[in-house]
C-alpha cells in the first residue's frame, strides 16, 4: 500500500513542533457530556468506560495516551466531531486514569492489551452496535496497533476500523527522544504523575515495589520503566519491557484497516517509529505522514484546528472495501 500523500499544512507559529504539541491543552475547550460505566475485570478490578451517545448504530472506541484519560482534549474534540458525525463513542479509560486508582497492584503499560481485549469483549456482547472501531492516541495508539498485530487475522467480527495517532511503537527510541534536553518539561510532566501512582501504590502494597528511593529519584523512563514498570509486569529490564511492548514487531501481522497519522517532527518520536518500508507493501496498514504537526497536535491555523478529527472520522466512515487514496 503506498504511503498516503498528506494535505495537512500548519501556518506560521504553528510549524513550530512544540506549539501544536501544546496548543490544544492549552487552548482548546471541547465539551463532552459522558455517562460512566463500571465493568468488573476478571481479576475482581474495574475499568471506567465513558460513553457520549447519540443513539448511533457504530461505536467508536477510543483509547488515550499517557496518563491522560476521557477529559484529554484531544480526546474531547474526536469524541464530539465523531458524535456529530453519528457515531457513538466510549472512551476506555486505562486503569487508574479514570480519577480514581485501581484495586489491584496491576494498572496498565504501553503494550498491555488484555484489558482491551476484554473491554471488546464486552462491548460486543453488551451492546447492539452493527460495528466496532479502534482508535488510540499515542499509548493508546501503540496498544491499538499491537492487539490487531497479536490478533491477526482473529480480530473480532464487528470490529471494522482502526486508527493509531501520534503512536510510539519503538518504546525505547521514543524513551530517548524523550530524555532530551528540550523536551525536558514534558518528561518532567510525565514522571510527576507516575511517580506520584506509584508512590500509591506502595502505600496500599507495602514491600512490593523495591527501590522506591530510585523510582521517586527518576529523571527519565529509563529510571521509571527499570524499576516500576519492568519489575511490575514481569519484565526483566526497562530494555526488556520496551522491545515486547513496542507494536512495531507486530505491524506485518495487522489484517484490519488501519490508519497511522504521525508527524516527522513528533518530540516524542525517533524516526524508528515511522514505519515507512512496513507501509509500502502492507495490505491494510494506511500511512500518512505529516511534515509537520508535533504530538498529537495537527493545528493548522488558529481557526482551523479540527483536521486530526476530520480524517479520523473520514476513514471510520468508509466501507470497508473503500479504500483511501495515496
Amino acid at each position: 500500500m503506498p504511503l498516503l500523500k498528506s494535505d495537512f499544512k500548519a501556518a506560521h507559529v504553528f510549524r513550530n513542533k512544540h506549539v501544536n504539541t501544546v496548543f490544544r491543552t492549552l487552548f482548546t475547550k471541547p465539551t463532552v457530556s459522558y455517562t460512566r460505566t463500571r465493568i468488573t475485570t476478571s481479576d475482581q478490578d474495574f475499568i471506567d468506560l465513558d460513553f457520549s451517545t447519540v443513539n448511533a448504530s457504530r461505536l467508536a472506541i477510543l483509547i488515550h495516551g499517557l496518563e491522560g484519560s476521557s477529559n484529554s482534549k484531544y480526546v474531547l474534540s474526536t469524541t464530539k466531531h465523531l458524535n456529530e458525525h453519528h457515531f457513538d463513542v466510549v472512551v476506555f479509560n486505562l486503569r487508574g486514569c479514570s480519577g480514581e486508582l485501581n484495586k489491584k497492584f496491576k494498572a496498565y503499560h504501553s503494550g498491555e492489551t488484555g484489558d482491551l481485549d476484554f473491554v471488546i469483549t464486552h462491548l460486543s456482547k453488551n451492546y447492539h452496535y452493527t460495528e466496532l472501531n479502534l482508535i488510540g492516541f499515542s499509548l493508546g495508539g501503540n496498544m491499538t496497533l499491537k492487539y490487531l498485530g497479536e490478533k491477526g487475522t482473529q480480530y473480532p467480527s464487528l470490529l471494522k476500523k482502526a486508527v493509531a495517532v501520534s503512536a510510539p511503537i519503538d518504546l525505547k527510541g521514543s524513551s530517548v527522544e524523550l530524555s532530551k534536553k528540550s523536551n525536558r518539561i514534558y518528561m518532567k510532566r510525565f514522571l510527576n504523575t507516575l511517580v506520584e501512582k506509584a508512590l500509591q501504590k506502595d502505600a496500599l502494597f507495602p514491600n512490593t515495589i523495591e527501590n522506591m528511593d530510585k523510582i521517586r529519584a527518576a529523571k527519565n523512563f529509563y529510571d521509571f520503566d527499570h524499576h516500576f514498570t519492568a519489575p511490575s509486569f514481569g519484565f526483566k529490564s526497562a530494555e526488556d519491557y520496551w522491545a515486547k511492548a513496542s507494536a512495531n514487531k507486530d505491524l506485518k501481522n495487522i489484517a484490519l484497516p488501519t490508519y497511522f497519522i504521525t508527524a516527522k517532527d513528533d518530540p516524542f518520536l525517533s524516526a524508528s517509529c515511522f514505519p515507512i518500508a512496513t507501509a509500502k507493501s502492507h495490505k491494510h496498514l494506511f500511512l500518512e505522514l505529516t511534515n509537520t504537526g508535533g504530538h498529537i497536535g495537527f493545528i493548522e491555523n488558529f481557526r482551523k484546528r479540527d483536521w486530526l478529527e476530520k480524517k479520523i472520522t473520514n476513514f471510520v466512515s468508509k466501507s470497508a472495501c473503500e479504500p483511501l487514496k495515496p
